[in-house]
Formats: C-alpha cells, sequence, structure tokens
C-alpha cells in the first residue's frame, strides 16, 4: 500500500485556494418579463427544482408537448390565483409568476396529472440549501394554463429555456458574473 507524502500544509493551502475560486456566470439576462407563446393540449405532470453554481433552477415537466410549450415569467408584487383572483402568500424578497400554457389536468377526463394543491408547496420540491430560491406555491390550472408562485431572495436576473417537453426558469444567485 503506498501513501502519497505531501509537504505540510499543501493539503490547507489547496482547500483555499478551491475555496477563493470564483466562477463566471453568464450575464444579461435581466429581470424583465419572458414569454413564449405556444400552447398545448399535453398535461404538465411534474415540476423539480435544482441547484448549480451560478443559478437555481425549476423545470416543469410536460411530456408529448414537444417544442410546443408556452410560458409567461414575470416579476409581480403579489400572486394572485386565476378565475378566483384570491392573493395566494409566497415567501421570499421577490416573488416569480411562472406561468406555463399547459393544463395540470387531462383535458378529456378532467383528471389531475399533477398533484398539485392551490395555495400549498409543491409537492417533491424541498428546497433546503437553496441560494436564491426561498418558496414554491401551487396556484392552480385554469383555462389551460398552469399557474406557480416562486419566491426567490431578491428580484435577480433571470432566464427561460423551452426544451422539448418542459419549461426551464433559472434564477441568478447574483446581478454579478462571478458566483
Amino acid at each position: 500500500m503506498a501513501v502519497a507524502a505531501l509537504p505540510a500544509g499543501a493539503a490547507p493551502a489547496a482547500a483555499r485556494q478551491a475555496a477563493t475560486q470564483t466562477t463566471t456566470c453568464p450575464t444579461g439576462w435581466g429581470s424583465v418579463a419572458k414569454t413564449g407563446t405556444s400552447s398545448t393540449v399535453a398535461p404538465l405532470t411534474n415540476v423539480r427544482t435544482g441547484r448549480h453554481a451560478c443559478f437555481d433552477r425549476m423545470v416543469v415537466d410536460v411530456p408529448g408537448a414537444g417544442s410546443g410549450v408556452g410560458y409567461t415569467v414575470q416579476y409581480v408584487d403579489r400572486l394572485h390565483q386565476d378565475g378566483s383572483g384570491r392573493h395566494i402568500p409566497v415567501a421570499g424578497g421577490a416573488v416569480l409568476e411562472v406561468r406555463v400554457a399547459a393544463p395540470a389536468y387531462d383535458p378529456e377526463t378532467g383528471a389531475a396529472t399533477y398533484p398539485g394543491r392551490v395555495a400549498r408547496p409543491l409537492p417533491g420540491v424541498d428546497l433546503t440549501g437553496y441560494r436564491t430560491f426561498r418558496d414554491t406555491r401551487f396556484a392552480g390550472s385554469f383555462e389551460g394554463e398552469t399557474q406557480i408562485g416562486l419566491g426567490v431572495r431578491a428580484r435577480l436576473p433571470f432566464r427561460v429555456l423551452q426544451l422539448d417537453d418542459r419549461v426551464i426558469v433559472d434564477v441568478a444567485h447574483s446581478w454579478s458574473a462571478t458566483s
């Protein structure tokens, strides 16, 4: 069995260097509303989140929709449920309203395809350890659109990507190009 010999103090120095390295992050996303005008009857089935070096990510899955999933994502002062106008409190320094042009139910039967409950946190989403995301709230599905409240730390830049069968919302950790 061989053991590598390191000079005394080498491991702590390497750890300090790694801790002080910065990651160059994308810039130019901005914080104005972003929209995609497609729509689909394919139902939304899942919402999941992930952590990255420069941003926190929310993914809305709409299997079978292809690239035809429309969206509107924008900062709002307060989240109000479509149809009823009911205020749904969302924790955080700022609130992003995420609207996806896909129902959270089967259009033929009316059966729910996503287990979200109005005004409750998104099922299966745990934001422990996230730098930017603070809260999620399901606001319901009304007339073929599904509405979600995303509480974030502050009004930060974000981008929206529409890929096959999903809409992705990335919210930056900061306004600067480093993280």
